[in-house]
């Protein structure tokens, strides 16, 4: 229990109960006036109850500012019973008003220091404030009351003196506003609004009191439960009338509520809230947008959690939005909605500013996303289409920001936009020359979308545009071209390009000095000789792969290396004609300086080892032993060996192909242990026990001795199947004729039998045919029929109950070496 000037809170309350008792007593029994102390001993007599509710109450007794008031309320008992004691007749009545009125100043004091009581508490004391304010004495009068016979003399309630009453409450309030500690500008603020919600302060006495600016001048230093409670008192009087709006639209006190848009849940709920009561002056719409970051909070609590204040910022938002530069403020914030509708509705002149600030944006795919939701597109694209050159300018430019992202390519196709694009791209009208950029580099972008291809000329529309145009147009347009080809439903449109002259068009350009054009023709010729090789021979002629082969040599584009060399693998493998013109051209050792082994597995660097083990293909082709030779003397074997283990399944398949090819010729090509030759002694290590005699790299292109069959098995344990044919014919060379069983030795040793099984159980039907082939000769095996064939025979099994017909037969040969089945049965 707290203790000062030696009382506790406890004594005092006691002591001041006996000194009320002791007025009323004194009052009571006063021989001068008698009807006027009657009437002051009956509002005396109700300080008793409300002192005693006091001290049985232990909240009240830490509470410094009750003290302080329960101290003021006892000065003012000392003074009336002073008064009693040493009366003068003349001042009495007059006496008696002002202890009364003093006595209601003290016990106001009581009520802003309980304003966070009971509301039962808080109307005793406030009953007996009103009763104590209201008093009016006056000798003649008989003993009346206003609330029945309680009072024995007539209380006079005049409306003028309430005011004046009231006055020196508000004046009171005011000061403490101003002055009070955080605790009392805390109770005065909570007075303000008893005072306000009783009805008992008019606004002019708010304004004469200066209460706005003073709120706005503590709101700043406040603590945050202070700054809460002003920011509520705030709103409530912007509520009483447009004259407090006026006084809070200043500058200085709108960057106030901005602030504290960043504090707490509640706070910023309130700071919101009062922005948009006043958001209905044109002064603070226009003040508030030049406030910095208030448009970035304001997103910011639209697109958070809290509902209330998340609906408010939307309104007020969109109140500020009248302004356009407030719009864009918005955008910049990712807050496009205003924006979308100034494109949908705004005059001509903004929907040029907010064309041309989305085209100079820096957006994110969020951002573009958001803008394709909410519309962006449609007003833009008929701003195009309809408007004038500056309204088409910046909608092109608009458009081409926000198609970066695939769904809004979507939109834009849907739009109906190609075909106008494509009428400009061929107008000749000088004024809209500047528009042909732009609208080249949207068509490259949308030509992404397999969509485009509803326009079935497209295609052919752009490249009848090549030659007719800027190089800047020519990347783009070729770029498109390049999208367009490569889509999976595109062979026709492919197909009609070839039959156009497509490639002849674009030949000259091999020439081109501008590396994006070049890159841009080598690609789509590289695509569009894919589906066509057997005329590309013709269609090159040896200038043109001269031409390709000088830029292998000469490029430093990786890109154009490997679409180069691209074409050429496309050439067809049975024209002698250009493999003729290829080795005049020295083209092999060109190839193996340009392959490198990084470990990138980026869309170029499998371009470049693809189109390289493509054209190794034809140096390998096994009917020309000279020419296999010739691809052996310049590091072919190593070369592919490495492929094998490129991050390109695609290069792993050709690589296999080519090994095989090589390996084909192998058993001619070996030297026998019993040749002439014998009579030098071989060289150490030259024996080679598959192929039964003396194998070397350069002139008998082994398998073994280039330490490819390891690699070779590696690629079946893998999960992509599909190298898994070229890699089983190269193997399947080992088992040719008398070496057979060497072979299965070999793969056996290097544990590819398990692999082999797998191909069986996962591969393809024609993958399937070598496996069986290969894996009948290694059962023949005993060792190998006792240790494979359980596991073997499971996915036999299988395979002749769901695989391919096709399999059936030999299928059944193994399942008799397995004796699972009797040769002759008709199961198959």
């Amino acid at each position: 229990m707290e203790i000062i000037d030696g009382r506790s809170f406890s004594e005092l309350t006691l002591e001041l109960i006996a000194l009320a008792d002791e007025v009323v007593s004194m009052s009571k029994d006063f021989d001068t006036d008698r009807q006027t102390f009657a009437q002051f001993a009956l509002l005396v007599e109700k300080f008793s109850p409300i002192l005693s509710d006091l001290r049985d109450n232990d909240k009240f007794i830490e509470r410094p500012s009750i003290r302080k008031a329960v101290e003021s309320l006892e000065g003012e008992l000392k003074r009336s019973k002073s008064l009693i004691q040493s009366p003068n007749t003349s001042t009495s009545v007059k006496h008696v008003e002002e202890v009364i009125h003093n006595l209601g100043w003290s016990i106001g004091l009581l009520l802003f220091a309980c304003l966070e009581q009971s509301t039962d508490f808080k109307e005793k004391i406030g009953e007996l404030h009103k009763d104590l304010m209201n008093a009016r004495f006056s000798s003649n009068s008989s003993p009346t009351s206003s609330r029945g016979s309680e009072f024995v003399s007539e209380l006079k309630v005049e409306g003028e003196i309430i005011e004046e009453m009231v006055t020196l409450d508000i004046v009171e309030v005011a000061l403490k506003l101003k002055c009070g500690n955080d605790e009392d500008f805390r109770y005065a603020v909570l007075g303000l609004n008893e005072l306000i919600g009783s009805g008992n302060v008019t606004n002019k006495l708010i304004v004469d009191e200066g209460i706005i600016t003073t709120l706005f001048n503590r709101l700043g230093s406040s603590k945050p439960d202070n700054r809460l409670a002003t920011i509520q008192m705030l709103r409530r009087l912007a509520l009483e009338g447009p004259d407090n709006k006026e006084k809070m639209a200043d500058a200085g006190y709108l960057s106030m509520l901005v602030k504290s848009l960043t504090r707490d849940v509640e706070e910023r709920r309130e700071a919101v809230g009062l922005l948009l009561d006043l958001s209905d002056l044109i002064a603070v719409r226009r003040r508030m947008g030049r406030i910095q970051g208030c448009i970035v909070m304001l997103v910011a609590i639209l697109n958070g959690d809290d509902p209330v204040a998340s609906r408010n910022a939307g309104k007020l938002l969109n109140a500020l939005s009248s302004n356009t530069q407030n719009a864009l403020h918005m955008a910049e914030a990712g807050y496009f909605k205003p924006l979308v509708q100034y494109l949908k509705e705004g005059s001509d002149m903004s929907k040029i500013l907010m064309a041309t600030a989305l085209s100079r944006m820096e957006l994110t795919d969020q951002y573009r996303a958001s803008l394709g939701e909410d519309g962006a597109i449609d007003p833009l694209v008929h701003m195009f289409n309809a408007g004038k050159l500056e309204s088409k300018l910046s909608a092109l430019s608009a458009l081409q920001n926000l198609c970066i992202l695939t769904e809004n390519v979507q939109r834009l196709i849907s739009s109906g936009i190609v075909v106008p694009l494509l009428q400009l791209l061929f107008s000749v009208t000088s004024v809209l020359m500047t528009l042909r950029e732009p609208a080249s580099a949207i068509l490259a972008i949308i030509a992404q979308s397999e969509s485009i291809l509803v326009n079935q000329d497209v295609a052919q529309q752009v490249l009848s545009l090549i030659n007719l145009s800027s190089p800047v147009i020519q990347c783009h347009l070729l770029q498109a071209l390049n999208s367009i080809a490569v889509h999976s439903t595109a062979a026709k449109v492919r197909r009609k390009m070839k039959e156009n002259g497509a490639i002849q068009l674009l030949l000259p350009f091999l020439k081109e000095k501008n590396t994006k054009i070049r890159s841009g023709t080598l690609n789509l010729i590289y695509t569009l000789s894919k589906d066509f090789p057997e005329e590309l021979t013709e269609q090159l002629g040896e200038t043109h792969i001269h031409s390709i082969i000088d830029i292998i040599s000469s490029s430093t584009s990786e890109y154009e290396k490997a679409a180069a060399i691209g074409i050429l693998s496309n050439l067809p493998l049975s024209d002698k004609k250009a493999t003729d013109v290829l080795k005049r051209e020295n083209l092999l050792p060109l190839l193996i300086s340009v392959t490198n082994f990084n470990a990138t597995s980026t869309s170029t660097a499998c371009l470049l080892v693809e189109s390289v083990a493509g054209v190794l293909i034809r140096f390998t082709n096994p009917s020309d032993k000279k020419l296999q030779l010739l691809s052996v003397e310049h590091g072919v074997i190593p070369l592919l060996v490495k492929l094998l283990s490129s991050v390109s399944p695609v290069a792993k398949c050709r690589a296999a192909t080519s090994l095989g090819q090589l390996s084909q010729n192998t058993l001619s090509l070996r030297k026998s242990r019993k040749s002439s030759w014998l009579c030098i002694p071989p060289p150490a290590g030259a024996y080679c026990e598959v192929h039964d005699g003396y194998c070397f790299v350069n002139s008998t292109f082994c398998l073994v001795k280039a330490g490819a069959i390891s690699a070779l098995i590696q690629i079946l344990e893998g999960d992509d199947r599909l190298a898994d044919e070229a890699v089983l014919g190269a193997l399947a060379t080992l088992l040719q004729h008398e070496i057979w069983e060497n072979g299965c030795n070999c793969i056996a040793r290097m544990s590819g039998i398990q692999s082999i099984i797998k191909v069986l159980e996962l591969g393809t039907v024609k993958a399937q045919e070598k496996a069986l082939w290969i894996l009948e000769r290694i059962l023949r095996v005993d060792e190998y029929r006792m240790s494979y064939g359980e596991s073997a025979q499971v996915v036999l099994i299988d395979l002749a109950q769901y695989g391919d017909p096709r399999l059936k037969s030999t299928i059944a040969k193994l399942l008799a070496q397995l004796d699972l089945l009797q040769v002759q049965s008709s199961y198959f």
